[in-house]
């Protein structure tokens, strides 16, 4: 039984729903959830309700089984920068916050950039709501309106307040502190001969008391602060409790010492180093995680700030890009930048798009293409359309699309994300036993230390072992040392910082990748799966050939029981053959070309541009009928004429075998060739409807007239692209819809084995040839650019698209390839694999510092000072580490050792 105290109730805006049978399904579909208990659906308002117990069924949850359905629900997505977050715990206390609000799908929070992405449901939940949330748990969010300029300068504005916010607080601390470092060196160098005791009559003490004190105060207050919000109202520790606890033990003992209440050494010195140190260690974090998303802004200033627009009178007026509406003629002139994404309408250039494909050499361009915006004319004055604008354009979804990417992290994150909700818990629980354990045991634990090959304990050890300090003091010592050597910030930065970086790489290099997920997935690709056409091949199909048989003389349906005529020569083996009007190429091309003219299919396309550069006339079918994977039919001068493949053909009772010698030696050269046949009209009534007489299979009227052939030309890389991939030990196959002999031809070119081409694949069958060759165990990367590709993209492993591919292949791909080559799959590889080394790199040196550190500390070697600055250390050398990422460039595989990167 679920109580109205416990539900939750949700608003939904359904699309896709056409009767109230769809709102049945659908009601249906939420009923049967876990946890729901009442759902409303209206087909005449698109709108549901749903009540549901949130703590058995998740909004996500019932979002998922709307769309599991076959209907969609309304949702819609933002980015929220976060300030104040100092370590992954800090994102995960922001994820619950979001996540317990009503109408949030889900939430993502980003520690190293700063950023949460948050899915919601704009019907239940408001922008100022989780923002809200956001403070509410202690942390400052970053108020912006929908505007994407103001979102850009909010939060460059924030980033940079928080930086000059933790330097002023590190050169206020450390104007205080330097006096202090005397002390410590005389302490610890010096025996304390160096200082005196007093000063002016004042005992030395109260001087580091009034210098420390404020330092305490100023520095200390954000700790604390976040420390009690962190306990009290989120019910969890994080870092800042780690700092609160090291500093105020070596403060308030101090004050206990100097007051009188107990006896030992001052510590004011420590407490206050301590602070200083760590925000010196904030302020250089806070400056690196600005420089790893340098790129990306850097990528977003490049956008023009006017445009040159062509009025309806031919004037030329200077407009703001945000004023660009889709239609406008835009005049760039060489030297400039082309303002918004568009096709040319007027002129000829060369365009340089490296800064979106990251290819160098300039672009010819000229009518009729396509440009992308921001990219820089180099010659020419050019004339564009403009085709998208404002957050539509090919830059801001590549911007948006490694913002997305950064903020899926893989699942290699998973394991610092379990680690880091554990380890400030056991980290104090560690201290608290050390410091117990060297205060029941001293003498004990002093001599097991001593037997060790390591250095001398802080201070000699406790007064019992021979050292300098009470019992009480040492403890004290080593609860503070142990509470500040660990450090969960390097292990919260080990995998976002080289993500972040990572997938800008990709940006920068024409490749994105849809989430750090995908980028972690990647490397482990062992079989890349191609498409020919347009991936493989330029896609530009080219008329090659026409093949008539004897002029005068044609094939006659399937009677025959042999080859026919071929390439001139008559049918030699009794096949019947009838005499007809003469049949020439230009015949068989016109013919052809007409009934190929109602396709937008490359070959079709090939076939009538051949015929009008050949002056054949070309007129428009009567009827036209395609037929996936075989060919087309079509009526032409009242004929039905075929053009397609030898099934094709054998489906209409018409015997293909005739072309059998032409058709291979076409195909053997890579060439795609089609068959022509015709069904003259009239001839299915050639049988009186009722008569006894059947009509034997293949023995229609339809005569095969010719063969027209195509050639696409293998792109330049895609041998070097095969050759790189198979060096990698990756294997590589191909997939085509076009015959046996025309694959083998191509996939000799580029040197893909022959048993690895899967060829007369049906568009609708890619998906389950790529099923099945996963179900062999492998880990197939499958790379295309077609509508006809997007199933089977979305069932591969890694589904890869070529940029200049369409839409629909695009989105359903987890890689999106900008420029139009082959070569860009191992660059896509290569930066998957150096990105989850760098991770690694990252989370050994993150894992492997506490794990020898914290060890030290409990043993007590290492000086709270000491433990402070390695502590902040550790933070600032996993982003230095990412940051030198940066250099990597993915023409060659990533080295660690060799040349430092």
């Amino acid at each position: 039984m679920y109580t109205k105290m416990k539900t939750r109730t949700a608003h939904l805006d359904i699309t896709g729903m056409s009767c109230a049978n769809c709102s049945a399904t659908v009601g249906e579909a939420l009923e049967t959830l876990d946890g729901v208990v009442e759902a409303n659906v209206n087909f005449a308002t698109d709108e549901g309700s749903v009540e549901y117990d949130p703590e058995a069924v998740s909004l996500g949850e019932i979002y998922e089984a709307i769309e599991t359905a076959g209907y969609g629900v309304v949702s819609e997505s933002v980015s929220i920068a976060i300030s104040d977050m100092t370590c992954a715990n800090c994102a995960d206390t922001n994820e619950t916050a979001l996540e317990d609000l009503p109408g949030v799908i889900d939430a993502e929070v980003n520690y190293a950039t700063d950023e949460a992405q948050v899915r919601y449901n704009p019907a239940d939940v408001s922008r100022t709501e989780m923002y809200d949330a956001i403070e509410d748990a202690g942390y400052s969010a970053v108020r912006e309106d929908d505007s994407d300029e103001s979102s850009s300068d909010a939060r460059d504005a924030a980033r940079q307040d928080e930086i000059r916010k933790q330097l002023r607080l590190t050169l206020f601390g450390a104007a205080l502190s330097t006096p202090l470092l005397l002390f410590i060196v005389d302490k610890l160098l010096l025996g304390g001969s160096l200082l005196p005791e007093t000063i002016f009559g004042v005992a030395f003490g109260w001087v580091e008391f009034a210098l420390a004190t404020p330092v305490q105060l100023v520095l200390g207050w954000p700790f604390y602060k976040n420390s009690y919000k962190a306990l009290v109202t989120n019910g969890r520790a994080n870092m800042d409790v780690l700092i609160a606890l090291g500093s105020s033990t070596a403060y308030v003992y101090s004050i206990a010492v100097l007051s009188g209440l107990i006896a030992g050494g001052l510590y004011f010195d420590t407490a206050a180093l301590i602070l200083v140190f760590i925000t010196l260690g904030n302020y250089l974090e806070a400056r690196s995680k600005g420089q790893a998303g340098e790129a990306l802004r850097k990528l977003l200033e490049m956008e023009a700030d006017t445009a040159t627009v062509i009025t309806s009178d031919g004037t030329e007026r200077e407009i703001p890009l945000e004023d660009v509406e889709v239609g406008d003629r835009m005049k760039v002139r060489p030297g400039e930048q082309i303002p918004t994404d568009g096709v040319v309408v007027d002129g000829q250039s060369a365009v340089d798009e490296s800064m979106v494909t990251g290819e160098s050499v300039p672009v010819e361009k000229e009518e009729g293409d396509e440009v992308v915006g921001s990219t820089i004319n180099e010659n020419g004055v050019l004339v564009v359309e403009a085709t998208k604008v404002g957050s539509d354009t090919a830059l801001q979804q590549i911007v948006q699309t490694v913002k997305e990417a950064q903020s899926r992290q893989p699942e290699i994150q998973n394991l610092a994300d379990r680690i880091s909700a554990y380890f400030v818990p056991a980290v104090i629980a560690n201290a608290l036993l050390w410091g117990v354990v060297w205060y029941l045991f001293p003498a004990t634990l002093a001599g097991i230390v001593e037997w060790l090959p390591l250095w001398g304990l802080v201070a000699g050890g406790p007064a019992i072992a021979g050292g300098s300090v009470s019992i009480f003091e040492f403890s004290i010592i080593v609860f503070a040392s142990a509470v500040l050597i660990a450090c969960p910030c390097a292990l919260g930065l080990a995998t976002p910082a080289a993500t972040m970086v990572g997938t800008t790489i990709g940006a920068q290099n024409g490749v994105l990748f849809k989430g750090g997920d995908v980028l972690e997935r990647a490397k482990d690709v062992d079989t890349v799966v191609f498409d020919k056409t347009g991936t493989l091949t330029k896609g530009e199909m080219e008329l090659t050939d026409v093949v008539s048989f004897d002029e005068g003389t044609s094939a006659k349906g399937a009677g025959g029981n042999g080859s026919g005529p071929n390439g001139g020569d008559p049918a030699a083996d009794g096949g019947q053959l009838t005499t007809r009007d003469s049949v020439s190429e230009d015949d068989v091309l016109r013919l052809a070309a007409s009934a190929e003219s109602g396709s937008e299919h490359p070959l079709a396309r090939a076939i009538v541009e051949g015929a009008e550069a050949r002056g054949v006339e070309v007129i428009e079918p009567e009827e036209f009928e395609n037929v996936p994977g075989h060919g087309i039919k079509a009526t032409v001068d009242g004929d039905e004429i075929l053009v397609g493949n030898r099934k094709l053909l054998r489906d209409n009772d018409i015997d293909p075998s005739p072309a059998a010698e032409t058709m291979e030696r076409l195909e053997s050269e890579g060439k795609t060739a089609m068959l022509v046949a015709r069904v003259p009209a009239g001839t299915e009534e050639r049988v009186p409807a009722g008569t006894e007489e059947s009509v034997p299979a293949g023995t229609t009227e339809g005569e095969l007239l010719g063969v027209v052939a195509n050639a696409d030309t293998v792109k330049e890389s895609a041998k070097d692209a095969v050759s790189q991939l198979r060096e990698r030990g990756i294997d590589v196959m191909m997939i085509t819809g076009d015959n046996e002999r025309t694959a083998r031809a191509v996939a000799e070119q580029v040197g893909i084995d022959p048993e690895n081409v899967r060829a007369e694949v049906l568009p609708e069958d890619k998906s389950d040839a790529v099923e099945a060759i996963q179900n062999e165990g492998r880990k197939a990367m499958m790379v295309g650019d077609g509508i006809n590709d997007a199933p089977a993209l979305a069932v591969a492993y890694v589904g890869t698209a070529i940029g200049s591919g369409t839409d629909v292949a695009i989105e359903a791909a987890d890689v999106t390839l900008m420029r139009d080559d082959p070569v860009d799959v191992v660059k896509a590889i290569r930066i998957s694999d150096a990105t989850l080394q760098k991770i690694k790199q990252n989370l050994v040196w993150a894992l492997g510092y506490n794990t020898a550190m914290i060890p030290l500390a409990s043993l007590g070697l290492l000086q709270p000072v000491l433990a402070a600055g390695a502590m902040a250390f550790s933070s600032v050398s996993v982003l230095a580490n990412s940051l030198l990422f940066r250099r990597y460039a993915p023409d060659h595989d990533y080295e660690l050792l060799g040349r430092f990167r």
